[in-house]
């Protein structure tokens, strides 16, 4: 990336409806400060969608990218120049890179980001997986899973519909799905990983079903933290990813693509973000 481009492009936020619980603008100045890029900024803005096109439509040569939180990651599509497959895969943009030449480029890190927490935590393939629940983050997940797993993964949900959405997930992300109902979901806690996807206390009724050697759990939530179930599946010595381990791997892949730095400071995110959770428990 030359100077010029830094010295021109140098702003970008998180967009979504609410927006205030954010980490994102936590994560990504750290990365700026550590980077050494001073001119950068990185704020939050409480958007919709129906002020998004507006939104965009409005931005200046100053910006460099969007990262986009619910409700927008869908409807962010038609506005865009381009998706990436990933992205177009889960019919999800959670990454807007704004070009030089004012084009709106579409990306989904959350994908990766899910490979890339397990790979640091030493799950590069797996045989099977259980995912819990079947909302957005369950197709990513599932996209995700298509690159690890090898075998078959069973998604436990609430309704006969979400289940069918689940099986239709799989064949179009190329994933042996099989669905079984939410009442036997303590089943899920047997396979070598397990994805947790649910809204906070959808799982604490499970923690007392953890088996004696559990495998891996990655449970999405970041907050309230540990959930029943991960503090459980930690005391039976089991391997444990929270919300937190995905929301900084995607945004190390969004800080690369909007600025061209690489690699993004981990660490220094991570610290950040660590620290941003404490203060607010504190």
């Amino acid at each position: 990336m030359s100077h010029v481009r830094e010295a021109a492009r140098h702003r970008a936020a998180v967009l979504g409806s609410p927006i205030a619980h954010s980490l994102s603008p936590v994560l990504h100045r750290a990365a700026y400060a550590e980077l050494g890029l001073g001119e950068w900024t990185y704020d939050r803005f409480e958007v919709d969608e129906a002020a998004l096109p507006g939104f965009l439509d409005g931005l200046d040569g100053s910006w460099a990218g969007l990262s986009l939180t619910m409700p927008l990651k869908r409807a962010v599509i038609p506005l865009l120049d381009s998706v990436s497959a990933t992205a177009r895969s889960v019919e999800a943009v959670n990454t807007v890179v704004l070009t030089e030449d004012g084009r709106r480029l579409g990306d989904n890190t959350d994908i990766p980001g899910i490979a890339a927490a397990l790979r640091e935590r030493g799950v590069g393939t797996v045989d099977s997986a259980a995912v819990l629940g079947a909302g957005a983050t369950a197709s990513s997940a599932l996209a995700a899973l298509a690159r690890i797993c090898t075998g078959e993964v069973t998604a436990y949900v609430r309704s006969a519909e979400r289940a069918a959405e689940m099986r239709q997930w799989g064949e179009r992300l190329g994933v042996t799905v099989r669905t079984a109902d939410w009442s036997r979901a303590a089943e899920a806690l047997t396979a070598p990983l397990v994805v947790a996807t649910t809204p906070a206390g959808a799982t604490d009724a499970l923690a007392g079903a953890v088996p004696d050697r559990p495998g891996t759990l990655f449970d999405v939530l970041y907050e309230p933290w540990p959930t029943p179930l991960a503090a459980a599946w930690a005391r039976h010595g089991g391997t444990v990813l929270g919300g937190l381990d995905l929301l900084v791997h995607q945004a190390v892949l969004q800080v690369e693509q909007m600025t061209g730095r690489a690699p993004a400071p981990l660490a220094a995110m991570r610290a950040a973000g660590e620290a941003a959770l404490a203060a607010r428990r504190a």
